[in-house]
């Protein structure tokens, strides 16, 4: 559930993503912090794919925001009863802090795993 070395050597998967996300970053550590401080969750997920997908709530579509990749705001619990977490202890003991990084799931063909980036510093 840490940054998977198979995306990190994708430098295709890295790119967009990251790219992406510092376009939209600040909207989602809004929600993030939303989810939270409304006590949703302590473990907000932000589904990050390029076709429409079932899981979450669609947070920025990709033809708003011009972007790559459609981002779903979801929550630990989703996954799990989707049984797409199957050991929750080991998901909580890996999630990084939220204020600091944000955790995506990315969704595509060629790889589908849990990402942890960093916030852009202000």
């Amino acid at each position: 559930m840490e940054n998977s070395a198979e995306l990190n050597a994708n430098g295709k998967f890295l790119g967009t993503i990251t790219s992406d996300f510092v376009k939209v970053s600040e909207k989602l550590k809004e929600a993030n912090y939303q989810i939270r401080s409304k006590g949703f969750s302590d473990y907000p997920i932000f589904v990050f794919c390029k076709a429409e997908q079932p899981i979450g709530q669609l947070l920025i579509s990709k033809q708003d925001a011009e972007i790559e990749w459609n981002i779903y705001a979801s929550l630990d619990m989703e996954f799990i009863q989707r049984e797409l977490i199957t050991k929750p202890e080991e998901f909580v003991q890996t999630y990084k802090n939220p204020d600091e990084f944000c955790c995506l799931f990315v969704v595509d063909p060629e790889f589908t795993n849990f990402v942890f980036l960093p916030y852009p510093e202000d």
